[in-house]
């Protein structure tokens, strides 16, 4: 069986936090992750809900920190840092990539620690058909 680690993008983070239908792929691997391999959700993600949350574009009755801590202990995810390294290879991603700051440093962490996104961004799957990083569609 092959082992798959997983790196959930914000948008997957906010459908699972919320309870919210995913597709069936995804779900079959965020299912399987403990058992052969790694879920993980990068430290970014807390950055990017509290920027979503501080301009109202996502209602929260929970500070944002205190919803990353609690979906990250209730998931059972581990948070991936982030490294100098990982910043330098997001502004050197190769093939033709949009340049949402976040986006790049996801898809630089998912190919430095070799990982799978699970997003629904329609830029990172379309890079991922590239054959540049690997995604699963949620």
């Amino acid at each position: 069986m092959r082992t798959e680690n997983l790196l959930l993008d914000t948008c997957a983070v906010i459908w699972i936090s919320h309870d919210e239908p995913i597709a069936e792929a995804a779900t079959t691997a965020i299912s399987k992750a403990p058992q052969s391999g790694t879920l993980n959700v990068s430290e970014m993600t807390a950055w990017e809900m509290g920027m979503l949350v501080s301009k109202g574009r996502l209602p929260s009755t929970k500070t944002p920190d205190r919803w990353f801590d609690e979906f990250v202990e209730a998931a059972a995810v581990a948070v991936e840092g982030v490294t100098p390294h990982i910043l330098i290879a997001a502004s050197y991603l190769p093939g033709i990539v949009h340049n949402d700051p976040m986006d790049r440093i996801l898809i630089a962490t998912a190919r430095e620690r070799d990982l799978t996104i699970v997003t629904r961004d329609r830029a990172i799957l379309a890079y991922a058909a590239q054959g540049h990083v690997r995604a699963i569609a949620c």
